[in-house]
């Protein structure tokens, strides 16, 4: 699944309200040619919605914002093939190793690093990306970790994306600026697709 992301170089990242809006979601990701979603448990819509997603064949569906192993066992329920959270979670970590999936636990420190690296982990969410100083900042921060990889979340846009793509430890970047809420909750795909081919284009080596 790491190569596949890797490939992909962008995972879009989804906030979604109203389940019943999932299933175009997840069609118009695969038109778009980028066919992998992280659903963030961040509304009472997310589960449901990740399930109906996760009935697309073509997409990869994993969960995001994760707090605790019992959010990832009932994620993992209905569909999720991996497992995102903003911090490192060690109960997460510790259902994910369980359940044999991947766990991409946010960090933003060399301790937090530390601490998912002496679990077993080796891809890193490194959020909030732009907050803690961007590129210039993951650079320095990576610089210790030889072997290590990261997933930068955070104010990622098809302006940067490039550009954290380039550091060698960088496999992928996260985003939401092509599934905005806003597009969803209006149910409008057709802008949603248009941006999905941009930033596939954007993110291209």
């Amino acid at each position: 699944m790491i190569e596949l992301i890797k490939s992909l170089r962008i995972v879009p990242v989804v906030a979604i309200s109203d389940a019943s809006k999932a299933a175009d979601l997840a069609s118009a990701l695969v038109a778009g040619g980028l066919p992998i979603a992280e659903i963030t448990l961040r509304t009472p819509a997310s589960l449901e919605a990740l399930k109906i997603a996760a009935s697309n064949k073509d997409l990869l569906v994993g969960v995001g914002s994760l707090r605790t192993g019992e959010d990832l066992k009932k994620a993992i329920d209905v569909g999720a093939r991996f497992a995102v959270s903003a911090g490192f979670s060690p109960t997460v970590a510790v259902e994910a190793e369980k359940q044999g999936i991947p766990y991409f636990p946010g960090v933003s420190t060399p301790t937090e690093m530390l601490q998912a690296i002496n679990a077993g982990i080796s891809t890193l969410k490194f959020f909030p990306a732009e907050t803690l100083g961007g590129v210039a900042a993951l650079k320095a921060m990576s610089a210790p970790f030889p072997g290590i990889n990261f997933m930068p979340t955070g104010g990622i846009s098809a302006a940067n994306a490039k550009e954290y793509l380039s550091l060698p430890s960088v496999v992928a970047v996260g985003g939401s600026w092509m599934v905005a809420q806003k597009l969803i909750d209006a149910g409008d795909f057709d802008t949603i697709i248009s941006l999905t081919k941009e930033a596939v284009e954007v993110c291209a080596p």
